[in-house]
């Protein structure tokens, strides 16, 4: 979650990058503002149970998993710190950056559901090695998983029941119940604004 920074001069990404690594607080970089990162619950919470699965997931295989720490760098954009990035390349030759991700997840909070579904949504699309972005409802069980198929194209898949696939690490599959675990979360409604109903695809 990402809220407006005080106002300050426009930075450059050099700028910007310096000012990061010196700073307390974590900021999100776009169109040369920053946006400080503002923890909340559950929204934390939600955030931390997908970490965990998938590090527990990643354990047999070269993934490196992180929650809210790394930064994504978009080509020609922003710099994000996604709520959980995987990534299975080699290390980055900066330690700070993870600019292949394999898997985003974002967890939506009132004040960043229009950019995550947006904003974020378009910038993480022009990741050439991005194959799945997950993004997850606070409010009620429901889990939009955005992906890429063979062909490079992008598809959209509404999971309200059952468990969601990720593609790394290698064949993952984690439930609906082991993300909202501890939270008391009502199952989301068939009628649901965000939801064309159970496990659609749609063709981007």
């Amino acid at each position: 979650m990402a809220k407006r920074a005080t106002p300050r001069q426009f930075m450059s990404i050099e700028e910007y990058l310096a000012f990061e690594r010196a700073s307390l607080i974590k900021h999100e970089y776009v169109g040369g503002h920053l946006y400080a990162m503002v923890g909340v619950s559950p929204h934390s919470r939600i955030a931390g149970n997908i970490f965990v699965s998938l590090r527990e997931a990643a354990r047999s295989s070269s993934c490196r998993v992180h929650q809210s720490d790394m930064q994504v760098p978009v080509p020609d954009g922003p710099y994000y710190y996604p709520d959980v990035v995987v990534s299975r390349i080699d290390e980055p030759e900066d330690p700070y950056l993870e600019d292949e991700p394999c898997l985003i997840v974002e967890v939506l909070s009132p004040h960043t559901a229009l950019t995550d579904r947006r904003e974020k949504l378009i910038a993480y699309r022009k990741l050439p090695s991005l194959q799945t972005y997950l993004i997850v409802e606070q409010e009620g069980m429901l889990v939009e998983r955005r992906f890429r198929d063979q062909d490079g194209r992008w598809h959209s898949e509404f999971i309200n029941d059952g468990g969601v696939l990720v593609p790394c690490p290698p064949g993952t599959q984690f439930s609906l119940a082991e993300i909202y675990e501890g939270l008391q979360v009502r199952a989301a409604q068939e009628d649901c604004p965000h939801s064309p109903g159970t496990n659609a695809v749609l063709a981007q």
